[in-house]
């Protein structure tokens, strides 16, 4: 679900810039990666995670994703210091990512799973994409934030089959991503690092989303 006029606003102010940089710092406290990893960002937005994301990891390649070319172009347009990572910018729904199984290192999700119609799809398709022992850096609000009294009226986000700290942990679990210890939960959101664990009993792209949404 690509974002509405106030929402695209706040992901591109300097606030929310100075809140991803923290998140980011705690991404790497909890979980650091060795430098030349492969990473994926769903919903990059405008680009201003991905710089995040090459100073803090030093990854070899980062793909860029989301659902609205608006903001590819944008994102694409940004200029970065050549020789750090290569970039990939792809316009692609995070429920349905155009990659194969176990190709990532490490998935970033500043607050877009919230944004998904099937939220434990896009959950089971950053698992399906992770190596074993990748990571998954994440960000998600809950309904208390985005669907309050003013909010709901603000903002455009589904309705239907949400989640909150227990649906969303146990969602992890479920995929196969063991949540590391130190994460942060409030009655808003989430903000952690999970890992692949292991990859035996996930299936693969066929039947995805109907196992997925069964487990809903």
């Amino acid at each position: 679900m690509k974002v509405n006029w106030p929402e695209r606003l706040w992901v591109n102010s300097p606030v929310r810039l100075f809140v991803q940089r923290q998140e980011t710092l705690f991404f790497k406290k909890v979980r650091d990666m060795e430098a030349g990893a492969q990473c994926l960002e769903i919903g990059c937005g405008r680009g201003a995670g991905i710089d995040l994301i090459i100073r803090a990891f030093n990854p070899a390649r980062v793909d860029a994703s989301d659902i609205d070319p608006a903001m590819i172009r944008l994102a694409a347009r940004k200029k970065r210091p050549g020789g750090i990572a290569r970039v990939l910018h792809i316009v692609a729904d995070a429920q349905y990512l155009p990659y194969p199984d176990g190709c990532m290192d490490a998935v970033f999700n500043y607050g877009i799973l919230h944004h998904l119609e099937d939220w434990r799809l896009g959950i089971w398709e950053i698992a399906r994409v992770l190596k074993r022992g990748g990571g998954f850096y994440f960000e998600e609000i809950y309904p208390s934030l985005y669907a309050n009294f003013l909010f709901r009226r603000l903002l455009v986000h589904p309705r239907e089959n949400r989640f909150q700290g227990r649906e969303y942990r146990a969602a992890l679990g479920d995929v196969g991503l063991k949540l590391l210890p130190g994460y942060k939960e409030s009655r808003f959101g989430i903000l952690g690092v999970a890992v692949k664990e292991g990859d035996e009993d996930q299936p693969g792209r066929l039947g995805t989303k109907e196992k997925v949404s069964s487990a809903g």
